[in-house]
């Protein structure tokens, strides 16, 4: 049956003519006979009784009013709650993000988003890039959170936005007993690290070092290898390897054992944020990436608004 002729019969039982439903409903009485009649021929039995006051329902009629209450009632709680989605007053938003990112970037972004639209449920899962892209792609997260190192091209399809949102720079972790480990805002070259043993990251993380070892003009060796970046900070600072991190991995923890230096011709990594082209559209994945945005904005001019840098990292601004 026609869900719109259901409801005009529930208006036309409401006020017990067509006349009055005519005049609820702002159509002409001929209208809303029509489709009465419609509504009876496909019922094949009739639904109300013309009386000279009005209409009286039959029994079919009033079994019917019964199943047109109901789908009102359904109807009107539809929109209710495709309006609470639309005005951000409900709404789920499920983000992936890898490790550092999450322990700064995203904490800052969902403390902004709690702010703005308080009733929006964030929900958060840790993932490397290529683990976090797959859960796109099959609908299990609405946003990613990658990067990308230098050189390093970025898997495109026609499904997936890519914005990029900041650069994070790799810096030179060393222990602090090391001879070059003196403060000093000059980069340091990596052939000055040539003869020292190393700890790597996840596996693009490795790859991209001895990449740039390679590009200076050594094979870095290479010891120990983990995607935890405080594990790795407590073996630099142990003395055991020296390493190279994110800005991010450091902002979200600092052993004091160590010592930081700028790495001279190591570009920085690019952090992305991914979403299927479509899902600007929904309001609540829309406004979970103003607020990534917004935050990665707010770190590159260094406005921390009150908040620790692991709360803020200091990334710098894409675009």
């Amino acid at each position: 049956m026609d869900v719109q002729r259901l409801l005009i019969f529930r208006e036309i039982a409401r006020t017990k003519s067509i006349g009055g439903a005519a005049r609820s409903l702002g159509w002409t009485q001929p209208a809303v006979s029509q489709h009465l009649r419609h509504l009876e021929r496909q019922a094949g039995t009739p639904l109300v009784l013309r009386r000279p006051r009005g209409v009286q329902l039959t029994e079919a009629g009033q079994a019917l009013l019964r199943h047109a209450d109901a789908i009102a009632a359904r109807m009107q709680a539809a929109t209710e709650e495709l309006e609470a989605l639309v005005h951000l007053r409900a709404g789920t938003v499920r983000l992936a993000a890898f490790p550092s990112a999450g322990a700064t970037l995203v904490p800052a972004a969902m403390s902004l988003l709690a702010q703005r639209h308080p009733h929006l449920d964030v929900r958060l899962r840790e993932a490397e890039p290529p683990q976090a892209l797959g859960l796109l792609a099959v609908g299990d997260v609405d946003i990613a959170l990658t990067f990308t190192h230098a050189g390093e091209r970025p898997v495109d399809t026609d499904e997936i936005e890519r914005i990029p949102i900041g650069e994070d720079p790799l810096r030179l972790v060393l222990p602090r007993s090391h001879p070059c480990a003196q403060p000093s805002a000059i980069p340091l070259d990596l052939r000055e690290l040539a003869q020292d043993k190393w700890t790597g990251g996840c596996e693009r993380c490795t790859d991209h070092l001895r990449q740039a070892c390679e590009a200076a003009g050594f094979t870095p060796d290479i010891r120990h290898g983990t995607d935890d970046y405080v594990l790795t900070q407590a073996l630099i600072a142990r003395g055991l390897a020296v390493g190279l991190l994110p800005q991010l991995a450091l902002d979200a923890a600092r052993d004091p054992g160590v010592a930081v230096r700028p790495a001279a011709g190591v570009r920085p990594r690019v952090v992305y944020l991914l979403h299927h082209r479509e899902a600007d559209q929904i309001p609540a994945v829309r406004s979970a990436v103003q607020a990534l945005a917004d935050i990665a904005a707010r770190a590159s001019q260094g406005d921390h608004g009150g908040s620790s840098p692991a709360t803020v990292p200091g990334i710098n601004l894409v675009g």
